[in-house]
């Protein structure tokens, strides 16, 4: 009854707001009388403002993070490595060729080509997750990990010969310390409204920018429009001119272009921008 007199007096889009941001003060709220992990909820996070960090503040060569904090190392190619306030070490695309120098905790797999997947992994990984199911048809991953909650959307891809490969690719989804961060793999198309809704709110976005073997850069600004995060970080820019042409559009697009000076940040909620950024990070993570 409540909800039907607010939308008589609430605008619609103030009345989702105000839903969501009752809807996030109850978890905090929940979260204070039940410690324990700080998960997100992607599809729950208030409307609150970010803040940007102040000039010369310390992101980053920090020797144990905050319980609020994430630590993202670019080691290289569609390969990051994330940490978790409890340590868990999570490689993204982890494959033969590139990798962390220790053995992650969870490793996640994407099935385009040899850079994506590794046909021997360490055994040492006690988590590994598969993009992909090698024997055909769907796979669903939902993991919780200590502090950090790991799950999927697929999405087809084509093959070298230009066939389409159904449920080739997985859009890695890390739930930790109050960010929801996404990494879309070797995304080869446009995201649907299901996909957008299972994505839900997303803070930092992981985004192959080659303009050639996943998206062309004109889809790829529509897909990050559409999921809209407050950073996004580029990867699998390897081909000539790939960094510069997207760089390019991104700025078009309205976003702050920031160059790192290190191949690891330091990220946390209150530390994301105000303004939609690229965030260029070096790889040399390892």
């Amino acid at each position: 009854m409540a909800s039907a007199v607010l939308e008589r007096i609430v605008p619609d889009r103030h009345l989702r707001r105000l839903t969501r941001l009752a809807a996030c003060l109850f978890t905090i709220l929940a979260g204070l009388v039940l410690p324990g992990p700080a998960y997100a909820v992607c599809q729950l996070i208030a409307d609150a403002p970010y803040r940007s960090p102040a000039p010369g503040e310390a992101r980053v060569w920090q020797a144990a993070l905050a319980a609020d904090e994430v630590q993202i190392r670019y080691i290289g190619h569609s390969t990051f490595e994330l940490e978790t306030p409890m340590g868990v070490r999570i490689a993204t695309d982890y494959n033969d060729s590139i990798r962390p120098f220790l053995p992650p905790t969870v490793a996640t797999m994407n099935g385009a080509h040899s850079t994506h997947y590794a046909i021997n992994p360490s055994p040492d990984i006690e988590h590994l997750l598969y993009g992909w199911n090698p024997q055909g048809g769907p796979i669903d991953h939902d993991l919780t990990v200590q502090d950090v909650r790991i799950r999927n959307i697929q999405t087809n891809i084509r093959g070298w010969d230009g066939e389409s490969r159904r449920l080739g690719n997985s859009i890695f989804i890390f739930e930790v310390a109050d960010l929801c961060i996404a990494h879309l793999g070797h995304l080869h198309h446009r995201l649907t409204q299901e996909d957008l809704t299972r994505l839900g709110q997303i803070d930092i976005v992981f985004a192959a920018i080659d303009n050639s073997s996943t998206l062309r850069l004109e889809s790829l600004m529509e897909v990050l429009e559409s999921v809209g995060p407050a950073m996004v970080i580029p990867m699998h820019f390897h081909f000539a001119g790939a960094l510069q042409s997207f760089t390019g559009r991104a700025t078009e697009a309205g976003y702050e272009i920031v160059r790192a000076d290190t191949p690891k940040l330091i990220v946390s909620r209150a530390g994301l921008p105000i303004r939609k950024t690229v965030y260029i990070m070096m790889p040399g993570g390892a």
